[in-house]
């Protein structure tokens, strides 16, 4: 079994398309199993992170949002 890298952004206070911009940059910049633990407080990433995972074939765990905060947990896998 492969640990997965654990690659946390927080991006609270940064609206889109910044979210966005730096989670792709995170995803393409790792040539490994990762986990991303995304935090951000921009409600338009509930639509757009899910978007942007499809697209680039990754998979979003889950999605949660506490107090106007939205987590996002996303997994990376190498085929």
């Amino acid at each position: 079994m492969i640990d997965k890298k654990i690659i946390y952004l927080d991006l609270l206070g940064f609206y889109c398309p910044i979210p966005v911009h730096e989670l792709r940059k995170a995803i393409n910049s790792t040539q490994q199993e990762s986990v991303f633990e995304l935090i951000c407080d921009d409600p338009e990433t509930l639509h757009d992170i899910p978007s942007l995972c499809e697209r680039m074939g990754v998979k979003l765990e889950s999605v949660t949002e506490k107090s106007g905060e939205y987590h996002f947990r996303i997994i990376k896998t190498i085929p």
